[in-house]
């Protein structure tokens, strides 16, 4: 697991100094925080989008970015990836990715994207639902128990959560549970990039034949991601909203929420987990 995340990045963790309280006694103690800086995306030498993030994994984040924005549709659009910042000295909080035949004045975001939101900055309703979505793989198929592992699979992957306990993590999975890669971000929104965009850049999208599973709620703007990277299931240990369960059943995502321990509840597409004896009797669930 740890080969998967390697090393923490400079400044994904900071160190400093807190008093702790406990039955009465107080003392103080070195403590771990998770790191967050803003990070510039840039195409082509122009400015796209600012976003707060945990350093690391940046090109994987701003390459994720792209695809699930949908400014890309395929890795053959990049160019190159390199920080920006003056010759010979690069800025780590400037990432500029080389695209061809790309306009970035009608992708421009109009403000900073927090560490919490995938869709800050949009200047219409319309610009929130990203264009090109297609129905992902409806052939793949995983077994009820090895969903139910995922979680402490990527538990064991969160190499920064274990020393901060305050960031969200997304890992990639085959059908067979097996972990493909796993991002941590103060972002849960960063954190799927940072996934999908590991993903692109091994040119492994689409991801047919992949689970997406998140630490946080399985959100809108999650679940456009995953259908923005072609992964058939999407996995949270926390509730999806309303408008997330809408827009997997429009697409036929496999949406699943509150995976924890031995139970789960299937919100569309339970034809990729369920057999049909289980799914027998289940009306409601996935239409």
């Amino acid at each position: 697991m740890e080969g998967l995340l390697g090393k923490p990045a400079p400044g994904s963790i900071d160190l400093t100094l807190v008093s702790e309280w406990q039955d009465g006694e107080v003392r103080r103690i070195e403590d771990c925080l998770a790191g967050e800086e803003p990070l510039e995306i840039r195409v082509n030498g122009r400015p796209l989008s600012v976003t707060m993030r945990t350093p690391g994994h940046d090109f994987e984040l701003a390459a994720g970015f792209l695809l699930t924005e949908g400014i890309i549709e395929g890795r053959e659009r990049i160019g190159s990836i390199r920080h920006g910042g003056r010759a010979g000295k690069p800025n780590p909080n400037i990432v500029d990715v080389r695209l061809e035949g790309f306009d970035a004045k009608p992708a421009r975001r109009n403000f900073h994207a927090a560490s919490g939101c995938g869709i800050c900055g949009k200047a219409r309703i319309g610009d929130v639902r990203r264009r090109g979505m297609r129905a992902p793989n409806p052939e793949l198929r995983i077994d009820p128990g090895v969903l139910c592992e995922l979680p402490d699979r990527l538990r064991s992957a969160q190499a920064i959560f274990g020393h901060t306990g305050g960031l969200h993590a997304a890992g990639l999975f085959d059908s067979r549970g097996e972990l493909l890669t796993a991002r941590e971000d103060i972002g849960r929104h960063n954190a799927v990039d940072k996934a999908i965009g590991w993903a692109l850049l091994a040119n492994r999208v689409p991801l047919s034949d992949a689970v997406l599973a998140v630490s946080g709620r399985g959100g809108f703007e999650i679940v456009q991601k995953c259908l923005a990277a072609g992964a058939p299931v999407l996995a949270s240990v926390s509730a999806p909203s309303g408008l997330a369960v809408k827009l997997a059943r429009e697409f036929g995502l496999t949406l699943i929420g509150f995976l924890r321990g031995r139970r789960f509840v299937l919100y569309s597409g339970e034809q990729r987990v369920l057999t049909a004896p289980e799914s027998a009797g289940r009306h409601g669930i996935g239409t």
